[in-house]
């Protein structure tokens, strides 16, 4: 096992294009980390960058104590999984497993011994003789792992290795990565553009966007406290909703309001949001923290808002509405049994004391982020 750090990294294509910008990270041993975020936001570029198939333009990267810059990926210790499996066609799996061994002229008995029991460990034992043309795409990507486990790396890197299975099968096969890289111990660094993922797999999530990283956290702090809009609306599935609304003051309380509509704030969050009286902010909160009148167990307190119903999505247990509030398209995660329709107007019913608030101008930084985290944290260490 091994810690990677990345130092002030930066990776530029000419003197236009800067892909990567001042990235800095440090893991620990065995720790998993998912970089995640939309197409273009440099991930993959970073990942490379970490397995040496990408030079850096600028900063440092250390795999343990030993600084590699210049070191060639055949001698970094790592091993990759690629998005598109990567096996050669002509050969069984046994071989497509074997060869980067036969390669650094590993014994044919520790060869035979490794492939065998990284065959049992991922569950693929009875297809050692069978080409990848005979497999599904499930199996190639246990083939693709089982290759990299043969290795013994200090560090595993996986670039994007579920995006060209179907839904179920890449549930399944999350649950085998998260067995297989909790057994094994190896630090794993995993590139995804699927928050979900992210979110399942990660001990710690790097969100980037345009190069840069926007916020690195657990997955439960991203998600309770997003440091700003971007990581707010891209972290949580469906998406949080975001609604343009004027900050109003009266004593201690601090309301927000929306054409006319008004939603108390809990006290922590209207401390913070006293300094922006009279101005506009994003009110952020959850689907799934949006009840319907009628149908939730979310206490009515100065906390309902109106809307009209334009799309219904039935999902069983859950179901989505999509309504439109104060000019915003809001999604309400309700009780699967609601009775609703589009055109109808609801009542819904917003659970304050799961509010967040952005601000409406540059990086569009959360308001009241530490206050929050700092309330929590003293709340748990007194449970």
């Amino acid at each position: 096992m091994a810690k990677i750090r990345l130092e002030n990294v930066y990776k530029r294509y000419g003197t236009k294009v800067t892909a990567v910008k001042d990235f800095n990270l440090e893991t620990e041993d065995g720790e998993f980390v998912v970089f995640v975020g939309p197409s273009g936001c440099g991930k993959t570029t970073t990942l490379r960058m970490i397995a040496g198939l990408e030079d850096i333009t600028e900063g440092k990267i250390y795999i343990g104590d030993r600084l590699v810059n210049d070191v060639p990926p055949k001698d970094r210790d790592i091993a990759m999984v690629f998005q598109n499996y990567a096996l050669y066609p002509h050969m069984n799996v046994y071989d497509n497993m074997a060869f980067g061994l036969k390669l650094r002229r590993v014994p044919r008995d520790e060869i035979d011994r490794r492939v065998k029991e990284a065959a049992r460990i991922i569950k693929i034992d009875h297809l050692l003789q069978r080409k990848p043309r005979e497999l599904s795409g499930g199996q190639r990507q246990r083939v693709a792992m089982g290759r990299a486990i043969v290795r013994e790396p200090k560090v595993f890197l996986f670039d994007e290795p579920l995006s060209n299975l179907d839904a179920k099968l890449r549930v399944e096969m999350r649950a085998e990565i998260a067995k297989l890289t909790r057994r094994l111990g190896v630090t794993t660094v995993y590139v995804t553009h699927d928050q979900v993922e992210a979110m399942t797999l990660g001990h710690r999530i790097v969100v980037m966007k345009d190069g840069e990283i926007q916020q690195t956290d657990t997955p439960l702090n991203l998600y309770d406290f997003p440091e700003n809009k971007f990581v707010a609306g891209f972290i949580g599935s469906p998406s949080m909703n975001f609604v343009r609304a004027r900050v109003e003051v009266q004593g201690s309380d601090a309301y927000f309001s929306i054409d006319g509509q008004k939603i108390k704030a809990n006290p922590t969050l209207s401390a913070s949001l006293k300094a922006y009286n009279g101005r506009e902010v994003w009110m952020g909160v959850r689907p799934e923290h949006i009840g319907l009148k009628g149908w939730t167990t979310i206490p009515e307190d100065n906390n309902v808002v109106k809307g009209q119903v334009e799309v219904v999505e039935p999902l069983g247990a859950d179901t989505e509405i999509h309504a439109e509030v104060g000019g915003a398209m809001v999604t309400a995660k309700v009780d699967g049994h609601a009775v609703v329709l589009p055109g109808d107007t609801v009542e819904l019913l917003i659970d304050t004391s799961k509010l967040h608030a952005f601000e409406t101008e540059g990086s569009e930084k959360a308001i009241g982020h530490a206050t929050l985290k700092e309330t929590q944290s003293r709340s748990q260490a007194k449970v």
